[in-house]
């Protein structure tokens, strides 16, 4: 899936290696999300599919990197995140995009939840060649 950046808001990339990379990648999701100008709640809503698929990205993926920025299309203003990683993938992604499912000791509501919370939402993952996903959440 390419993602529409817009001219004037390139894609900043964050590095996902740490926990603290978790953190700062949840607070770059807030800065776009406000300055395309979300309401709190669909800010919310983004920043917390952000922190999940990050969070996932360090724990399952073993490390990537998130690309977010503001994007457009037809007219519309929102934010899109991309996360990336080259770990294990997934092999069954009807059975992880399962509301209470869980690969590890979790809830089970990262990716299902995730999907849930943004307007657009991509899965591209292989066994051993890693997992990328795409979430996009527009400006009402």
């Amino acid at each position: 899936m390419t993602v529409p950046w817009t001219a004037k808001s390139p894609p900043q990339t964050q590095p996902i290696t740490h926990n603290d990379d978790v953190v700062r990648s949840r607070q770059q999701a807030r800065t776009y999300a406000q300055a395309c100008g979300l309401s709190l709640v669909e800010q919310t809503k983004f920043i917390t599919a952000a922190s999940e698929l990050a969070r996932n990205t360090l724990v399952y993926g073993g490390g990537g990197e998130m690309r977010a920025g503001q994007v457009e299309r037809h007219g519309r203003r929102g934010v899109a995140a991309v996360f990336e990683d080259s770990g294990p993938g997934i092999p069954d992604t009807e059975l992880a995009l399962t509301d209470g499912w869980t690969s590890g000791g979790g809830l089970g509501l990262g990716l299902s939840g995730a999907r849930r919370l943004v307007d657009e939402f991509f899965l591209d993952t292989e066994v051993d060649r890693g997992t990328t996903v795409t979430i996009i959440k527009w400006a009402r």
